[in-house]
This record gives structure tokens, sequence and C-alpha cells, in this order.
């Protein structure tokens, strides 16, 4: 199904320099990979729903609670740079 020179191409692309030896064995490994693809391409699945996760998984996430912080010019003392009691940031828009 894939071949040593596809294998050579592929790796050329990647920028990987392989050995011989190693554009072999990858042809191997790719190869079988390829065949399961193959069989798994053969399974009937038209009456299997699709499906992001095997299990059901559920987040358990608390409300946020908006709760001002007691200690402000603490959090400000600590930015490399303040204006009035605001961070002070680059800025990264341009006018035009």
């Amino acid at each position: 199904m894939i071949d040593q020179e596809q294998v050579h191409k592929v790796a050329n692309l990647a920028r990987l320099e392989l050995t011989p030896e190693e554009e072999e064995q990858f042809t191997t490994q790719l190869g079988s990979i390829l065949d399961y693809i193959e069989q798994l391409n053969e399974l009937d699945v038209s009456d299997v729903l699709p499906t992001t996760r095997a299990i059901d998984v559920s987040n358990i996430t608390r409300e946020d609670e908006l709760q001002p912080y007691p200690d402000r010019e603490s959090i400000l003392n600590g930015a490399p740079e303040q204006e009035g009691e605001f961070f002070k940031v680059p800025k990264i828009l341009n006018a035009e």
C-alpha cells in the first residue's frame, strides 16, 4: 500500500533525514497502520451515532461569584506600570 519511495518523499517534505534502514522500518510500520485503517473502514457504522467521546463526561463547575478583591492597591503595585487605578499596557493596535 505504501512504498519506500513515498516514505522518502514524506520524510523529505518533513525535513527529516532518514537512513535507508529507517525508511524501510517506517515503510513496514506505516503499511501496518494503513492496513489496520482499511480493516476499520470495512466496519458498518451506519447505526452508530457520531460522538466526541466513548464515555459520557461532565464537568463539575461552580457558579461564578463576583467579589471585589480586598487589597486592590497591592495588585496595582505589582504591575510593571500603572496609570491611576488601572494597569498600563503597551498599545497593540494601530491608529490606521
